[in-house]
């Protein structure tokens, strides 16, 4: 069974960090692509960032250059790295296993909240 555990959310100042973990299992993680989303109050869910499992990545225009995706093939997680962080980034950050087109699995997510 594919399970999908996120950790590290939290509310943080603007300009603050924090950095997220997923945590996987019942699939080879190794091999898998995974990704970062994240819905905001109100709004759809938005791809944030990807990472294959040769270590390309890949990432949403405006975290470029804030957020770095990472992974440990050894502890079977990934991981998000966040920066600078700002208000709009405000949202629940949900771990993606992608294995095609309608073909996902996602976990829980976990709650980020920027704000003074």
């Amino acid at each position: 069974e594919v399970q999908l555990v996120e950790s590290g959310g939290g509310l943080v100042q603007p300009g603050g960090s924090l950095r997220l973990s997923c945590a996987a299992s019942g699939f080879t993680f190794s091999t898998s692509t995974m990704r970062w989303v994240r819905q905001a109050p109100g709004k759809g869910l938005e791809w944030v960032s990807g990472i294959y499992s040769d270590g390309r990545t890949a990432y949403l225009d405006s975290v470029k250059g804030r957020f770095t995706i990472s992974r440990d093939n050894a502890k079977n997680t990934m991981y998000l790295q966040m920066n600078s962080l700002k208000p709009e980034d405000t949202a629940v950050y949900v771990c993606v296993l992608y294995r095609g087109p309608g073909d996902e699995y996602r976990g829980q997510g976990t709650q980020v909240t920027v704000s003074s």
